[in-house]
């Protein structure tokens, strides 16, 4: 029997990406939506069996305040946080928040499923991998972390920001011309650097880098490009 669920990211081409996925699989799917931010209010409003909560920061302070809220107002939905591979902080944020379950961005669409299902049953959902991930860290805490964010950031110009964003939010070239004010095949032309720097076949490939690493939340708060890039 197919799960009853919702689909919530900050980044819309990643919600509907799964939404469509997840109802081939034979779940019926209430709702695809971004912003994250309003997930609570979708949520209270539809009342689905399981919330599928994306985040790309799970770990700075309030990324996980929609799941309090759920989970006072309508505690019988089991939200399935989805997210980038997170510091023991955010698997321990997640679930004091009352998440049933973690999943990696980067995880197969089974994966995912199975997440659902268990969670609707009342499991608790978290890969061996990341708990063992978890507990590395908090023996071994690394001094200085790898920000893979940063350094994609760091490998594309600011008007390759803005066409990856744009990516992101479900843009088709012609919208993104429109947008930039640019012809659509210099457009296109920026789409395929994107995907060639950052290393991926598809765009939506592209979007999912970029929403797992925190590319994007760096690039809505203004983080420079590399010294050296330009127009």
């Amino acid at each position: 029997m197919g799960v009853r669920l919702m689909v919530v990211d900050d980044h819309r081409l990643l919600a509907e990406a799964l939404a469509s996925a997840l109802k081939l699989r034979g779940h019926r799917v209430l709702a695809a939506a971004a912003p994250a931010a309003g997930a609570a209010d979708l949520v209270i409003a539809r009342a689905p069996e399981v919330c599928l909560l994306g985040t790309a920061t799970p770990a700075e302070p309030g990324a996980f305040d929609p799941v309090v809220r759920i989970k006072r107002e309508r505690p019988q939905v089991a939200v399935v946080v989805l997210g980038p591979v997170p510091s023991p902080r955010g698997i321990a944020a997640a679930f004091a928040a009352g998440a049933s379950g973690y999943v990696r961005h980067d995880e197969r669409i089974e994966g995912v499923e199975r997440a659902l299902v268990k969670a609707r049953s009342g499991e608790a959902v978290v890969a061996p991998q990341l708990l063992q991930g978890a507990f590395a860290e908090l023996l071994n805490p690394a001094a200085q972390p790898d920000d893979e964010g940063q350094r994609l950031l760091q490998l594309l110009t600011p008007r390759e920001v803005e066409v990856l964003v744009r990516v992101a939010e479900g843009e088709d070239t012609r919208l993104i011309a429109v947008g930039m004010g640019i012809a659509p095949s210099t457009a296109r032309t920026h789409v395929q650097r994107v995907l060639m720097k950052l290393g991926v076949g598809s765009r939506l490939e592209a979007a999912a880098l970029a929403a797992r690493t925190g590319l994007l939340d760096r690039a809505a708060y203004g983080t420079p490009p590399g010294p050296g890039a330009a127009y």
